[in-house]
């Protein structure tokens, strides 16, 4: 086994909904991250069998109404996502709040829940433990790429609108496969930074696919950013995403 095995128990269990595009079930899930208890909410296929699995990273707010329905929306299409809550229970909807949970966080301790958070879903029968990836939006994009530096079992990544690491040492220790899903208006996440990431990606020889949507700024794929989300190009990141993730994992 690859992993040392965490046992953790769920708190609460719920049927989810058939908007996808199949049955799905999810719950709230309690699991040790060093001696603490954390939180998550775990959406999964109803289907029999081992189904590759998706540690889902949140955006600045915390882990939202809006991250669970990504984590759906994975589950719909047969993955097992597990959205780990990063900030204790902390949830924000101010810039400025959202900003101070960012920033706050402490690196060492979101790595050791990522951990953790994987350590969960290999213990769970329905999960294929070979066949693990990460997706995060803003800084969740942000601890997608840490997680990839940092775990060399990782089997996918996708970042979207996520800061990238720029230390080489830290580039060539990527083993896994990066989607980065981009804005070319992000006022956070330059067009350039983007591009030198990629150059860098490039000569060290790891996998990097990426897209830079024109008309698009940061967090334009959260359907709360009322002004700032663009749907057309979100269905088209999605369809990326899925194709990548498919092509890695399934």
């Amino acid at each position: 086994m690859r992993r040392t095995v965490i046992l953790a128990a769920g708190i609460y269990f719920a049927i989810a909904s058939t908007a996808f595009a199949a049955s799905i079930k999810s719950q709230d899930v309690t699991f040790p991250s060093g001696s603490e208890m954390i939180a998550g909410y775990l959406a999964a296929p109803e289907t029999a069998g081992q189904h590759p699995a998706i540690l889902v990273l949140h955006p600045d707010g915390g882990l939202t109404d809006w991250v669970k329905e990504q984590a759906r929306k994975l589950a719909g299409h047969g993955y097992v996502a597990l959205a780990v809550d990063l900030y204790r229970g902390h949830v924000a909807f101010d810039p400025e709040l959202e900003y101070n949970l960012a920033t706050n966080t402490p690196p060492d301790r979101a790595f050791r829940d990522m951990e953790a958070a994987i350590h969960y879903l290999i213990a769970r029968p329905d999960v294929n433990k070979d066949r693990i990836g990460s997706i995060g939006w803003s800084v969740g994009g942000k601890w997608s790429l840490i997680l990839a530096v940092n775990d060399p079992f990782l089997a996918a990544c996708v970042s979207n609108y996520g800061p990238m690491p720029t230390d080489p040492a830290d580039i060539q220790k990527i083993h896994a496969p990066v989607l980065g899903i981009y804005g070319a208006d992000d006022l956070i996440i330059p067009k350039d930074d983007v591009e030198t990431f990629d150059d860098a990606m490039t000569s060290a020889h790891k996998s990097f696919d990426m897209k830079i949507y024109r008309g698009a700024g940061h967090d334009f794929e959260d359907s709360s950013n009322k002004l700032g989300f663009r749907e057309g190009i979100t269905e088209d990141a999605w369809e990326r995403t899925f194709a990548f993730l498919d092509q890695h994992l399934k």
